[in-house]
């Protein structure tokens, strides 16, 4: 089965999903980029990664590409894993180019039901794959194998968070609800297009 291909800001995005994510980014009023370069890998493969953040806070700090994924194969796998470098330097692992992988818009009705979402799929990971790399997950940003929640800060900022309450004691939790809200309702049906401002909360 084909995704839908779907406009956004003058974007055809290969799927709703990633047009979904495009309207997230733009609600926690980063900047990005879609399909903005393609590389080889140093096996030969092509990859081009979704999309390219700038100028993120936090412990990734600075730019940071997205691989928005439904589903993942081992083909995908290899090529993210490939691009990010993945590799044990002294006992750790550690990375060279920062990739969050995403699966769908977190939903629920609550700041909880959003770090359950990024908390199942962080640690169990696509239900075709045995094995990483998982969604929402800081390892093959920076080697740590951590749940990462994306999010706005306090700052108004878009900041990845970590999984546990010193890491989101700086989130802005309504707006990074407002956040998701925004993206999960988005229709693009009829040449509709969504809307990012925030309610007054």
């Amino acid at each position: 089965m084909k995704a839908i291909e779907t406009e956004y800001k003058g974007y055809r995005f290969r799927s709703r999903l990633e047009a979904r994510w495009a309207v997230f980014f733009d609600a926690c009023r980063v900047r990005w980029e879609y399909e903005p370069e393609g590389f080889v890998l140093d096996n030969g493969q092509y990859y081009l990664p979704d999309f390219l953040l700038h100028d993120v806070d936090g412990r990734v700090g600075g730019d940071l590409y997205v691989e928005v994924k439904g589903k993942m194969t081992p083909e995908d796998a290899e090529k993210i894993y490939g691009f990010s470098g993945l590799k044990e330097v002294r006992g750790m692992l550690e990375t060279k180019t920062p990739l969050l992988v995403v699966a769908g818009i977190p939903d629920g009705s609550c700041i909880g039901d959003i770090e359950e979402f990024c908390h199942e799929w962080g640690y169990y990971g696509f239900p075709e794959m045995d094995d990483g790399p998982f969604p929402f997950n800081f390892e093959t940003i920076d080697g740590d194998y951590f749940v990462a929640h994306p999010g706005i800060n306090k700052n108004g900022r878009f900041e990845l968070f970590g999984d546990d309450c010193s890491y989101t004691f700086d989130r802005d939790d309504a707006a990074t609800l407002e956040a998701f809200r925004l993206a999960r309702q988005a229709r693009f049906e009829h040449g509709e297009v969504p809307g990012i401002r925030r309610r007054r909360l």
